[in-house]
């Protein structure tokens, strides 16, 4: 398609002014690197000298933490953390990237969602992961914890301009808050976003969702070759759906944007050559393209900001997050 540079940076600018609700299984990735320093005495095992540990958003953590960059920090999530060590520190990450977790539910009887990833440096110039440690609890949440996430639903969503459903299916969004939260959102006019990996029929009368293309293949029962299974995929998904749009993520082949009536859009990737690691990539997609739809982007356009900030995001380690500045920087260079 022939982009228009004028009219992306124009949507570009406004995207600090929508107000963004995420809900969905909150995580936080914590990195704890060392120095190898010799071999243990109890096990063969390596004992690294810690030199820092550092706290990042996962999760649906991670598509608030890419809005509140972009948006002035006009960011709140609702989903659930436990009454451990790790949810203090979970807060205090939120708080630092300036999102509001006012509506977040504590449950004692789970964990709060963290991966801890140990890494050390074996040579000078040589980093590498050694072992991950995952904390979470995998099933849908308590009827009463259900209820209080209900109750935080219906209190956030008129205050927001759009909500993104961010499901990693660690158990936060339930039938019931997938249904409550569709039913408000579209009661008070908003826009809404889903991110998901399978079951993605499941998610009716939405705005739009951006699954990627295992995903779409997973989603649709069929194999995705070329532009002719891109288009019956997104029809397919439009049609169980009833959303006004499907953006499907193909990676290093760009995105395909499907509207009704037959509308397609193939859009290409911006960056190939620069990709060093593409963990939260997704979040960067559906936190970018839902604000420049709430800032009053069209559906291509707004996937097309939506890719730029993954080009982006892909050149640096683990889940990151771009600015406004970035964005244009990377328009002008298109």
């Amino acid at each position: 398609m022939d982009i228009n540079k004028e009219k992306l940076v124009s949507c570009i600018k406004n995207l600090s002014k929508p107000k963004i609700l995420v809900i969905g299984d909150l995580a936080m990735d914590e990195m704890i690197y060392g120095d190898a320093e010799r071999i243990s005495r109890e096990a063969p095992v390596l004992i690294l000298q810690h030199t820092y540990t550092k706290l990042i958003l996962g999760g649906a953590s991670n598509a608030a933490h890419n809005a509140a960059t972009l948006n002035d920090r006009k960011v709140s999530v609702i989903g659930v953390m436990g009454e451990d060590y790790q949810a203090g520190q979970l807060i205090e990450t939120f708080e630092k990237a300036g999102i509001s977790c006012n509506h977040v539910i504590k449950d004692k009887t789970r964990k709060t969602t963290t991966k801890t990833r140990i890494s050390g440096s074996i040579t000078t110039s040589i980093t590498q992961q050694i072992v991950r440690v995952d904390r979470q609890t995998n099933e849908l949440l308590s009827k009463e914890t259900e209820s209080k996430v209900l109750t935080e639903i219906e209190k956030a969503i008129p205050q927001h301009d759009a909500v993104i459903l961010s499901d990693y299916h660690i158990g936060t969004l339930t039938p019931a808050v997938i249904k409550k939260t569709i039913e408000i959102a579209n009661r008070h006019n908003k826009i809404i976003v889903v991110d998901a990996q399978k079951n993605l029929g499941s998610y009716k009368n939405i705005t739009s969702m951006t699954p990627n293309l295992p995903d779409t293949q997973k989603s649709t029962g069929f194999l995705i070759k070329d532009e002719t299974g891109l288009k019956a995929a997104g029809d397919k998904l439009l049609e169980e759906t009833n959303a006004k749009a499907v953006v499907i993520t193909c990676g290093a082949e760009g995105m395909f944007v499907a509207e009704p009536d037959k509308k397609y859009t193939k859009i290409p990737v911006f960056n190939k050559s620069e990709v060093f690691d593409v963990t939260g990539a997704g979040d960067t997609v559906t936190a970018v393209y839902t604000l420049a739809l709430a800032a009053g982007a069209d559906f291509p356009y707004a996937a097309i900001i939506g890719n730029i900030a993954a080009s982006i995001v892909v050149r640096q380690y683990g889940c990151a997050t771009t600015t406004i500045d970035e964005l244009l920087s990377a328009v002008e260079k298109l």
